[in-house]
């Protein structure tokens, strides 16, 4: 699953994205409004983690153009206000959820996973091809009957090429996906997730576009 963080507070943004990268999440994290409205037009993200207290674009006038522009993404509120009519602004803004600061990180992990729940299984059917079921909504999969046990990275990725049968993926764009813009990753690890995944179901199923990148067939 990969997170925007938008906190312009320096030291919690670095502790609240190590706290959700242990967890398996990629988290990109951005420190103002004007640029997390250009990273949401341009890239796809599970989930929005957001302060309201942000330079250049407050919070709200992100949730704002957010939801006008049609976005059901699941968006949970930061913010050190803890003002009954701020948590109300928050909410009619487009907010899912909120947490005022300061709050723990296990309370954190725990409504962002309720979110990701509420929204799979809102939005998010079966996905079904070649003797896989995958379960966006439990993140669960199984293989010809059998439940396979992933990494949540390997998870992620499945995910991705069996819901584009057919559509070629770069090498970048994957890394990308599961490492987000600055979580350093191998040279070769995308390669050691293919490799996994080819063994845990079956060799065919993901093939290599020599020079360019990954996709399962149609």
């Amino acid at each position: 699953m990969r997170l925007l963080l938008v906190e312009d507070d320096l030291p919690l943004g670095e502790g609240l994205r190590a706290g959700l990268q242990a967890e398996g999440y990629t988290v990109d994290w951005l420190h103002d409004g004007a640029s997390a409205v250009h990273a949401l037009r341009s890239e796809t993200f599970d989930l929005l983690v957001l302060d309201l207290g942000l330079p250049r674009l407050s919070g709200i006038g992100v949730l704002q153009q957010l939801r006008n522009s049609g976005s059901h993404l699941p968006v949970l509120i930061l913010t050190a206000r803890d003002e009954p009519r701020d948590r109300v602004a928050g909410l009619d803004a487009g907010a899912d959820d909120y947490l005022a600061k300061p709050f723990d990180l296990n309370e954190l992990k725990a409504r962002i996973r309720a979110l990701l729940r509420r929204s799979a299984g809102r939005g998010r059917a079966l996905i079904e091809h070649a003797g896989i079921s995958l379960d966006p909504a439990n993140q669960q999969v199984h293989f010809q009957g059998n439940l396979v046990a992933l990494t949540p990275k390997e998870y992620l990725l499945l995910h991705e090429l069996l819901a584009h049968p057919g559509k070629v993926f770069t090498r970048e764009r994957l890394v990308q996906l599961l490492y987000g813009w600055d979580e350093e990753a191998e040279s070769n690890t995308l390669e050691v997730h293919i490799s996994h995944l080819r063994k845990k179901l079956f060799s065919e199923l993901i093939r290599t576009v020599r020079g360019i990148g990954y996709l399962v067939e149609a």
